[in-house]
């Protein structure tokens, strides 16, 4: 009954963390001298109550999230790694995490304040992960995260000293306002074909390409390079992206109903 219970409330409601005051928006010019910047503004600007991402997941999980309602996650997460693991611009982010939504929200989060995105297991400062353990000393910081939607904190024990994101995140500001100015010539990502991508280089260098406004279908076994990729992609179009776990059969149904379209 508690399964049905979660599931009901997660496939009929759009997911918000929880809100907390905030402050006047940011909006010092400043602040938008790397791309994934005035990305997060136009998210939440403008037409912000529209669905910007939504994942299908195992069990019937749907999640839907609104471009504010991104942008908040996102905010909340740049807090936390600014103010709780003095993350700054220029240092590494291990993203060992499948194609997920709350993936792509950590590299949002890491993006925004000038973090490179670690994607191939490489050497890093943080790493985040939903498989902790056995990192001992080899990172600043291990972030654990549960990737069920409505998980409120990591079911069962962690290492000492991993840090716990969903119980973490929540007690962060909705609002993000980066200490220090990321750098656009600092890297972003380096590409599974070797490419280095900058910052002010990671919506013409590394977004796929997309038409205004497509709603897009991102298969999650694909791998989170390629959902980063197109998720920038449509999002940078005023588009959106429909992510589906391996598990869920895309049906003409689920194609119809989510108003799949575009390229």
């Amino acid at each position: 009954m508690l399964v049905i219970n979660i599931t009901f409330s997660v496939r009929r409601r759009e997911l918000r963390p929880p809100q907390f005051p905030a402050g006047p928006e940011w909006e010092d010019e400043a602040m938008t001298t790397i791309p994934a910047i005035g990305l997060m503004h136009s998210l939440r600007s403008g037409n912000s109550t529209a669905p910007r991402l939504t994942w299908y997941g195992p069990d019937s999980e749907r999640v839907e999230l609104s471009g504010r309602v991104l942008d908040n996650w996102v905010a909340k997460t740049s807090n936390l790694l600014q103010d709780e693991l003095d993350a700054e611009p220029g240092m590494r982010l291990r993203l060992a995490l499948p194609a997920h939504w709350k993936a792509l929200v950590w590299a949002l989060a890491g993006w925004q304040l000038g973090l490179e995105m670690v994607l191939d297991g490489g050497p890093a400062d943080f790493l985040v992960t939903d498989s902790p353990g056995g990192q001992e000393g080899q990172y600043d910081a291990v972030i654990a995260v549960a990737l069920p939607a409505l998980a409120m904190r990591w079911a069962g024990d962690l290492p000492a000293g991993c840090v716990d994101y969903a119980a973490e995140v929540r007690s962060h500001g909705d609002v993000f306002m980066p200490h220090t100015d990321p750098d656009p010539s600092g890297r972003a990502v380096l590409t599974g074909q070797g490419t280095s991508v900058l910052h002010g280089e990671l919506l013409s260098g590394f977004a796929a390409p997309h038409t205004d406004g497509a709603r897009l279908h991102v298969p999650a076994g694909a791998g989170l390079e390629n959902a980063l990729a197109h998720a920038l992609g449509a999002w940078q179009h005023d588009g959106s992206i429909v992510l589906t776990h391996s598990e869920v059969a895309l049906t003409d149904k689920l194609l119809a109903a989510e108003r799949i379209h575009g390229s």
